[in-house]
């Protein structure tokens, strides 16, 4: 499609309102997505040196 201006290419022949909406929640589900991934990631390392450090203090008993 050729858009005139900016401005028509924002408004989409008027569906402007539900493709922008449409970019914005999708971006910001997978920013959520990966905000929860990191959390995750954080908390199982965590677990995992915990558990390390419990097996390692029992190896040296």
């Amino acid at each position: 499609m050729n858009w005139g201006s900016f401005s028509a290419f924002l408004h989409m022949g008027g569906y402007g309102f539900y493709v922008w909406s449409s970019f914005g929640l999708s971006f910001a589900l997978f920013a959520l997505e990966l905000l929860f991934l990191s959390k995750r990631r954080r908390t199982l390392l965590k677990r995992l040196s915990q558990i390390q450090k419990m097996n390692a203090s029992r190896g040296s008993k």
